[in-house]
């Protein structure tokens, strides 16, 4: 690994996942307006989130990262947006009650749009095409016209994740995210839920907390943190043409900060400690993560960390897990192990979506609810024996009523996958599944937090 960076250094590395543009012209003048463009999120917004993810590696905080698997152009409207922000604010309520500690928000938003593919080309009735790589590569559609890679996407994406991020910035700082009213959605799942009065004790204890500080006298008026809160966006850094046109230096620090988002992430399959996504990724500010498949080995972890982290800065990175619920068991223990003998410093987060997806008997491809929740519950007990923090969880979700996720409450079969399954790539928990999942998540934290007080006591 060169010890000289810059934005462009990864053109010399090897790439895995990168369409191949017909026209180079076209792919110059593309991101040649980007460059121009103001950026999309600010530099002290990325420090302010690696504060946050500080505590989360400490010990002290927990994060919550959900969002879209893949945006889309065609359905870029306000309602989806305010409808997948205000899941994420209800999952975050629920969590800070459970953890009894800070929720580190980030969504997989205004910038989720390129897809990694198992397969460089897609057939259909003895045709093959171009696959699908995410909406600012190329087009959904099953024709020669809409396959080829178009460089004008990025464009189009940028715009659209500006006012994705317009809209979000109005959500979280103009009063739509006051606890109040957050806690009383919740309360409307609740009396809704197929497992409402699992979850009512719980919602009642919201209540009387919300209750209490009002009558301390933290109110909206008296304390702003009741009536907004702090969001964050991430993405995976895959499309990285777009990405270099986006990367900035600071003008307080005179670091590189890459301002397409907060926090930028490398796949599973792009993680080659000598490929190009983690060269461009080592250079830049931002908080940064990487995911963890099956196949990473304890040598390979420790390069990317010392690659990525070299001054292991806490809240810098982040290791998304994605084993599988019938892998987490065999694998995670020997990464931990090989993290903490080597002293670095780590958010562990769990992605319990990318390692359970199968096909189901319709055709469709899915994930069942029982094998979302199995891994999550691994992940907690894992570390738990490790004696490490469980740090967060990152999930593929929308506030839409799909049904792309089988069971849960629901009770979503097989058979009712075709009912409003909307997903362009993979498949989604639904506003209800989301909330019932941290509801189940906010039980198993009290239950560590019990836990660890029952242990503090008897050792003292």
């Amino acid at each position: 690994m060169s010890a000289k960076w810059t934005p462009d250094s990864w053109c010399g590395k090897p790439i895995r996942q990168a369409p191949t543009y017909p026209d180079p012209a076209a792919l110059d003048a593309a991101t040649a307006t980007l460059k121009n463009f103001p950026p999309l999120v600010f530099a002290g917004e990325a420090r302010q989130l690696k504060a946050a993810l500080a505590n989360v590696a400490a010990g002290k905080a927990f994060l919550l990262q959900g969002g879209d698997c893949a945006e889309s152009f065609a359905e870029f409207h306000p309602n989806n947006i305010r409808d997948t922000f205000r899941v994420l604010l209800q999952m975050a309520i629920v969590l800070t009650f459970g953890a009894a500690c800070p929720v580190v928000k980030v969504g997989r938003m205004a910038g989720q749009f390129a897809k990694p593919r198992s397969s460089d080309t897609e057939t259909q009735n003895g045709v093959s095409l171009t696959s699908y790589r995410g909406d600012n590569i190329n087009g959904a559609d099953f024709t020669p016209e809409a396959r080829a890679p178009d460089p004008a996407r990025m464009v189009q994406a940028y715009n659209q994740s500006a006012a994705t991020l317009n809209l979000l910035r109005a959500f979280a700082q103009g009063g739509y995210a006051n606890l109040h009213e957050v806690h009383r959605w919740n309360l409307g799942f609740v009396e809704r839920s197929p497992l409402g009065e699992r979850y009512k004790a719980l919602a009642d204890r919201l209540s009387e907390t919300l209750e209490f500080m009002a009558a301390c006298g933290l109110n909206t008026e008296t304390t702003p943190q009741i009536r907004e809160t702090a969001f964050y966006t991430s993405h995976e850094a895959l499309l990285l043409p777009f990405e270099q046109a986006l990367t900035r230096v600071d003008s307080t620090s005179g670091d590189w900060y890459d301002v397409s988002a907060h926090l930028l992430w490398v796949g599973d399959r792009t993680r080659q400690p000598d490929g190009a996504h983690v060269e461009f990724l080592r250079g830049v500010k931002n908080p940064i993560a990487f995911k963890c498949g099956p196949s990473l080995s304890g040598d390979d972890v420790i390069r990317l960390i010392d690659i990525l982290n070299p001054r292991d800065e806490p809240g810098r990175l982040t290791l998304i897990v994605r084993m599988g619920a019938d892998k987490v068991a065999e694998h995670l223990p020997r990464l931990i192990r090989t993290v903490q003998r080597e002293g670095r410093n780590v958010v562990w987060s769990c992605d319990p979506m990318h390692g359970n997806t199968i096909q189901s008997s319709t055709g469709y491809k899915t994930r069942p609810f029982d094998a979302i929740l199995s891994e999550v519950r691994s992940f907690f007990a894992i570390h738990r024996g490790e004696g490490t923090h469980p740090g967060g969880v990152h999930f593929e979700m929308t506030g839409q009523d799909v049904t792309e996720c089988t069971g849960g409450a629901q009770a979503i079969t097989e058979a009712r996958l075709a009912d409003r399954y909307h997903t362009h790539c993979d498949p989604r928990l639904n506003a209800s599944q989301a909330l019932e999942l941290a509801f189940l998540l906010a039980e198993q934290l009290k239950a560590e937090r019990h836990a660890d007080k029952q242990q503090i006591a008897a050792s003292a």
